[in-house]
């Protein structure tokens, strides 16, 4: 996978692969996909004839007016094949990339598995559903698979990008291995999940490089809206000849063609495959493998997001917050037992604690001689032992109560009070004594991520509600919730009270999202509309989802959503402006073609354009260039701004509707200005 690095729109290497694809995909089965361009193909071909026809006497046209019709045809379907290349170039290059990662591994297929001597070394490829294996330090793993026995780190920098290994062990939700992925330490015994070829690594280049894609519903609802646009203007030309001999004018072929091809959406037809393949290229960029391309779109159109408290919402552990002295001790005493405690404590709770104490004026620093005493399970307290004899201690309430009482201090009475406090609040209390003296209490408090609040309040702007799933208790759930910004909350929340609420929002005719990792958590991504799964978690969870997030970040789903709404408005804003084009194109063409037959056509000659055949050239011209014009918003998408879908639709029929009006008047009385001089001299 490419690095987070921001990359170059186009290489040249890209580039060049994109301009054989575009002849490449002169091949009439390719052309046919898109019925719009392959209009302009057999025109182009159509024109290219009438050409060869007019050498041997036989034309209605100076043949070389037809042979420049024939050529910018021809650069209108290259220029389109050129458009869909890009897009598809950028997704095989990422492809390239991951089939570098997978390699032919000789693989330690297992007996049984349960044994762990009996290896067999056979090519990994021959591993199919259900065989076991070993891998060890510095091996490969063969194969997708769930990890039934170990521990070890894995780097998976050839899958995600990210160099940090992660640690993988059977049960729990990061039981997961992709195949393609390196063990870097220990070793891990595993079930295979996949059969040859159809791996997670596999299902990603077919995906990346555009091979399994298919044309989502509304992509096919606009092709048949570009279709029906584009038989409404071919009848409308068809009718154009006998109204022109009606009129005692003789309409060219050549020119009839050329009026053919601007007014039908080319623009639109001509980018919007590219526009489809950018927006899972942004999916995938973004580290999130799309399984279809009608996911990606689902995202645009989601109203209910659903996702999980810990790990999303909030941090995944609890995090120090305040510190609350009981009666007859000190708050900075506290404070500084408590940074103590810390100094050695790699724990996030046991760094946050030290956090918060240097943010608080503590200085503490670790005394030589010193003995820090680790947590365990048995005692649930750490500490240390000073030189001095010192003893500080932190841990739960329960066990730093009986720890003061057996070294024959006395338990202040308002301990349980700051203790039931932090309890009430959603938080874990840690309770610090020195000596036989309890100081204090630690507050460890569910921390929302840092801007969660404001991310909730634009998904808020764009009318998405969000729901949080959590397992806490009502008061707490609703404390988070306050916090974080969202609109409601399930408090103890069981697998199947996510699909009851999906269910709901959906018989209430709402796209809905979630996030999940789980095994649990697989029938609830099944239900959703778009379950974004975590790469880390069960093969289950990956399997039932329709994205997968290769950082495994569950708040990525809020960037996936705009990625899905940036595909739509796109595709939208340039089909606006493709359409807003054919208001330049009748001025341009029509007052051309008829202002000799009929002076008074001459009121619509508001452009001035020179001749009828710069005129119709012009307007072909700017037809042709403007598909390789907008390839770079195709593929990096119409910048996206949360606001009502009223006020959006506004804006881009202000931008792109009055600016697809606006810029072919330019753009084609530019082009007339600079190629009359050329047709002058050549005699058209």
């Amino acid at each position: 996978m490419p690095s987070k690095t921001k990359s170059p729109f186009v290489t040249r290497e890209l580039a060049g692969r994109a301009v054989r694809d575009a002849f490449a995909k002169l091949a009439p089965k390719t052309q046919l996909k898109n019925p719009v361009m392959f209009l302009v193909y057999v025109s182009a071909f159509l024109t290219t004839g009438l050409y060869v026809c007019s050498l041997f006497g036989t034309a209605d046209a100076r043949p070389a007016f037809i042979l420049a019709v024939a050529l910018i045809l021809w650069l209108t379907v290259l220029f389109a094949n050129f458009a869909e290349a890009i897009a598809e170039g950028r997704g095989k290059a990422q492809a390239d990339a991951l089939r570098a990662a997978r390699q032919d591994v000789t693989a330690n297929k297992l007996s049984s598995p349960a044994a762990r001597d009996a290896v067999q070394r056979v090519p990994g490829a021959s591993l199919v559903k259900g065989d076991c294996g070993l891998v060890n330090a510095g091996e490969q793993i063969p194969a997708d698979g769930e990890v039934i026995e170990g521990i070890a780190s894995v780097d998976e920098s050839a899958i995600t990008g990210e160099s940090a290994p992660v640690v993988r062990e059977s049960g729990g939700d990061f039981c997961s291995v992709t195949g393609g992925t390196t063990v870097v330490s220990d070793w891990l015994k595993i079930r295979i999940a996949s059969d040859p070829g159809n791996s997670f690594l596999d299902r990603m280049i077919a995906l990346v490089e555009g091979a399994s894609r298919k044309k989502t519903p509304n992509e096919i609802a606009l092709s048949t809206l570009l279709v029906s646009l584009t038989i409404i203007f071919l009848i409308v030309i068809v009718t154009l000849y006998p109204i022109g001999m009606y009129c005692g004018v003789q309409l060219p072929l050549s020119t009839l063609i050329a009026l053919m091809v601007c007014l039908i959406p080319t623009t639109i037809g001509g980018l919007l495959s590219a526009i489809g393949i950018a927006g899972m290229d942004r999916v995938t960029r973004f580290n999130v493998i799309a399984m279809s391309g009608k996911a990606v779109e689902a995202c645009g159109d989601v109203d209910t997001m659903i996702l999980d408290k810990t790990g999303t919402i909030t941090f995944g552990n609890r995090l120090a917050a305040d510190f609350f002295p009981v009666e007859g001790a000190s708050r900075s005493d506290l404070i500084r037992c408590a940074a103590l405690t810390s100094l050695h404590d790699e724990t996030p709770e046991g760094k946050s604690t030290l956090e918060l104490a240097r943010r608080l004026g503590d200085s503490s620093e670790e005394i030589p001689g010193s003995s820090f005493i680790e947590f365990t399970a048995q005692t649930r307290m750490s500490g240390v032992d000073l030189p001095d004899g010192t003893k500080v201690r932190k841990g739960a309430s329960d066990a730093i109560e009986q720890y003061v009482t057996s070294q024959g201090g006395k338990i202040p009475s308002d301990l349980h009070a700051h203790v039931e406090k932090v309890s009430s609040l959603g938080g874990t209390p840690l309770v610090v004594c020195q000596n036989n003296q309890v100081l204090g209490v630690i507050y460890l408090k569910d921390t929302v991520k840092p801007g969660m609040a404001e991310r909730f309040e634009r998904l808020r702007a764009i009318g998405i509600k969000t729901i949080m799933c959590t397992g806490d208790n009502p008061l707490t759930a609703a404390t988070i919730a306050k916090e974080a910004g969202v609109d409601g909350f399930i408090a103890e929340c069981k697998p199947e009270d996510k699909i009851s609420v999906i269910k709901k929002e959906q018989a209430e005719g709402k796209i809905v999202a979630m996030t999940g990792d789980g095994t649990n958590d697989a029938p609830a991504l099944a239900q959703a509309n778009v379950g974004l799964a975590m790469n880390s978690g069960t093969t289950a969870a990956k399997e039932a989802a329709n994205m997968v997030d290769l950082d495994s970040d569950p708040t990525k789903i809020l960037e996936v959503v705009e990625i899905g709404k940036q595909l739509l408005i796109t595709r939208g804003s340039l089909t606006t402006f493709s359409i807003a084009n054919d208001i330049a194109k009748y001025f341009a063409i029509i007052p051309a073609m008829f202002m000799a037959a009929i002076p008074q056509l001459g009121v619509l000659n508001i452009m001035h354009l020179s001749t009828q055949n710069s005129a119709i050239l012009s307007a072909l011209i700017f037809n042709a260039i403007i598909i390789p014009c907008l390839i770079p918003l195709a593929m990096k998408g119409v910048k996206y701004r949360p606001m009502s879908s009223g006020k959006m639709l506004a804006r881009n029929m202000m931008i792109y509707g009055l600016g697809g009006v606006v810029t072919p008047f330019i753009g084609i009385k530019i082009i007339d200005m600079v190629i009359t001089p050329i047709l002058t001299a050549m005699g058209i």
